[in-house]
């Protein structure tokens, strides 16, 4: 006995929306702002302490930080790229601009 599933969509779903020009603009904006910041916060903070990137190994503290440092710099750089799918994340990243873009730019300022 083998049941026939219908597999389409059900006719109530709504197709998604895409966000106006002004929206989608503000939002990617933000976003890879955003993460640039968090990228060269990332960096400086996971750069060795000594002057030297030959030093990395004399003290495996540093070499750990180097290297947790790049893998979370690679992750920030991927997901740069990797855009939102839906409209409501663009409306949510030019709402959280207003607040966390300030904040970041003066961690980055500070930490720098």
């Amino acid at each position: 006995m083998s049941a026939n599933v219908n597999l389409q969509a059900s006719p109530t779903e709504k197709p998604v929306p895409k966000p106006s020009a002004s929206v989608w603009f503000g939002g990617v904006f933000v976003r890879t702002v955003f993460l640039i910041v968090l990228t060269v916060i990332t960096a400086r903070v996971a750069s060795p302490q000594m002057e030297r990137i030959s030093s990395l190994y004399e003290t495996p503290g540093d070499l750990i930080r180097v290297l947790l440092g790049f893998g979370v710099c690679a992750w920030f750089i991927v997901n740069l790229f990797i855009l939102p799918k839906d409209a409501g994340a663009y409306r949510t990243w030019m709402y959280l601009g207003v607040t966390v873009l300030p904040l970041a730019l003066l961690c980055g300022f500070v930490v720098w």
